[in-house]
């Protein structure tokens, strides 16, 4: 009999992971899905994990904020902040890693869509920390979403990076045109 389920399940694959795989097999790989969303034929790594891979925060969010926050819901095994690659400053994420699956589960439930330096923070399970996943994948070294930013974002430095080259190479334009 297949499981159903009327709340979506908190301890599924996040959007990251699935992406993943997609771009590791490929995308005409036939779908072995059972009804819930979940393979059938292969372990989900997932099933355990108790790290939690967390987004959208400020740059000025600290990991003592982080730690306080996060530790409502468990006692936190190691908080690892992502860093840009180059200046070594924090940009935006960081992973959060609990001793049990049912804390990281519980922080999803109840922390995960809540609001830290106000900014609605992103929860997805992970499937652990490896060395060099600390630093944003962006072109410049931070996240890739924000160099493309085009609106004023105050927690996340301001305009994204390429808008904000875009603006100083027409301000220095104007200004050597006068």
């Amino acid at each position: 009999m297949q499981d159903t389920y009327t709340v979506e399940r908190l301890d599924r694959p996040s959007t990251y992971y699935t992406a993943k795989k997609k771009r590791k097999y490929g995308r005409d790989q036939p779908d072995d899905r059972d009804g819930a969303g979940n393979n059938a034929e292969e372990d989900d790594p997932l099933k355990d994990a108790t790290s939690l891979y967390v987004g959208n925060l400020s740059f000025y969010t600290t990991e003592e904020q982080i730690h306080e926050l996060f530790s409502k819901c468990g006692e936190i095994k190691r908080l690892v902040m992502g860093l840009d690659r180059f200046q070594k400053t924090p940009c935006g994420f960081c992973f959060v890693e609990y001793y049990t699956h049912q804390d990281a589960l519980d922080c999803m439930k109840y922390i995960g869509g809540t609001k830290l330096d106000e900014r609605v923070i992103r929860t997805d399970l992970d499937v652990g920390f490896q060395e060099g996943r600390q630093y944003g994948r962006g072109k410049s070294g931070g996240q890739v979403r924000d160099e493309y930013r085009d609106e004023f974002d105050p927690g996340r430095g301001g305009y994204g990076r390429a808008i904000d080259a875009e603006r100083r190479k027409e301000e220095e334009e104007y200004g050597a045109g006068k």
